[in-house]
């Protein structure tokens, strides 16, 4: 499995894209991470397939963002299941913080 799908993915939309944190902080950027391991296929007592998530958090100072939008599209481009965990507004950075988790086989 090559997780790169998902940062490719992300770079169509911001070249701010961080694995684990973030690249640089700015009013917008993107940080993904792999977080651990779904429903996996197993036969004849070995693994067959192996489903990995992880997360997607976007930030923007941005109300609307149609980033948010591009970020989904990207997804779903890749072919990479998702959904919309939360939205949060945090108040010391004065942020919006999206948040997908995605799974990827």
């Amino acid at each position: 499995m090559n997780l790169n799908i998902i940062k490719n993915a992300l770079l169509t939309v911001t070249s701010n894209v961080g694995h684990y944190e973030v690249l640089k902080k700015t009013d917008q950027y993107i940080v993904w991470a792999e977080d651990g391991q779904a429903d996996s296929l197993w036969a004849d007592g070995k693994m067959q397939e192996q489903v990995i998530t992880g997360t997607v958090d976007y930030f923007t100072k941005t109300e609307y963002d149609p980033n948010v939008v591009k970020i989904q599209a990207a997804l779903n481009e890749a072919e990479i299941s998702f959904r919309l965990n939360s939205i949060q507004y945090e108040e010391d950075t004065k942020l919006i913080h999206y948040e997908w988790v995605w799974s990827l086989g």
